[in-house]
């Protein structure tokens, strides 16, 4: 009797884990959803010690080497979907209908870039249309560089945090040490880099704050113009309680450092 109930258990075991294996094989084989938000090879890694550079330059160079291929891998991910958006686009003007796979993909989008789930399809797919798109390299980089200071913020070092987001949950970040009394918030902590750019591009791209950002955006495309960091850091006026100071900040931020943005270490 004990013989075969421990042959019983054994093979309920064996069984359980073939099912996890299998599941396991099914995760990693499939191809990857174009929802799937994308991880660089780094994002894991601990922060570097921008501190210890004692060269400003080098110091600069490093920082921007670090964040640039982050920023450049969340880009091709927002044209990814974009590009996406504007096939819904296309099909519903030729009267072609969305799969169900579509329709599911649609609402995931809605969600994510907060557009009322009441909207009919064709106008959910024009917000969308203004809402994912890239952000320039050269102004993502000059503002992770301001609100991190050059990577040496604690909450970039402990918590991939480059942008100075907030977040509302007890216990969801670091509670600043300037924090006035009666608020609530706490400075975010991201479980890797590429996660926390993702976070802040989403931000940038869907709260109402930066509604002017999107205008900007959205007329140089119009127009076919270049997309450039100059030009939309007009829209972060809301971004910072100093407003117009931040901008002409950033703005000349982005002149300053152009040289140490590029990928090679020239001057």
């Amino acid at each position: 009797m004990h013989k075969r109930e421990t042959t019983k258990i054994v093979l309920v075991t064996v069984g359980i884990l073939a099912v996890i294996v299998i599941n396991a094989w099914i995760l990693s084989s499939r191809e990857p959803d174009i929802l799937d938000v994308p991880e660089t090879e780094q994002a894991s890694e601990p922060v570097p010690d921008f501190a210890s550079y004692d060269d400003v330059n080098e110091r600069k160079r490093a920082f921007f080497s670090y964040l640039r291929p982050e920023v450049e891998k969340q880009n091709e991910y927002l044209l990814s979907l974009r590009h996406y958006i504007q096939t819904l686009q296309r099909k519903q003007t030729a009267g072609e209908g969305l799969s169900e796979d579509d329709e599911k993909r649609l609402a995931w989008l809605r969600k994510e870039y907060k557009v009322n789930p009441d909207v009919s399809a064709d106008t959910a797919i024009s917000r969308l249309l203004a809402r994912v798109d890239i952000l320039p390299v050269e102004l993502v980089l000059v503002q992770a560089a301001n609100e991190s200071a050059w990577g040496t913020s604690r909450f970039a070092q402990e918590g991939y945090n480059f942008f100075g987001l907030w977040c509302f949950r007890e216990g969801c970040g670091f509670v600043p040490q300037r924090r006035s009394s009666g608020a609530d918030h706490e400075v975010a902590k991201f479980d890797n880099l590429s996660r926390a750019t993702y976070t802040y591009m989403r931000n940038i791209n869907r709260h109402k704050a930066y509604s002017d950002l999107r205008t900007i955006r959205s007329r140089m495309r119009v127009n076919q113009l270049p997309v450039t960091g100059q030009a939309l850091a007009e829209g972060l006026i809301n971004y910072s309680q100093r407003g117009a100071a931040y901008v002409e900040e950033l703005q000349a931020m982005i002149q300053f450092n152009k040289r140490f943005m590029k990928n090679d270490s020239a001057d």
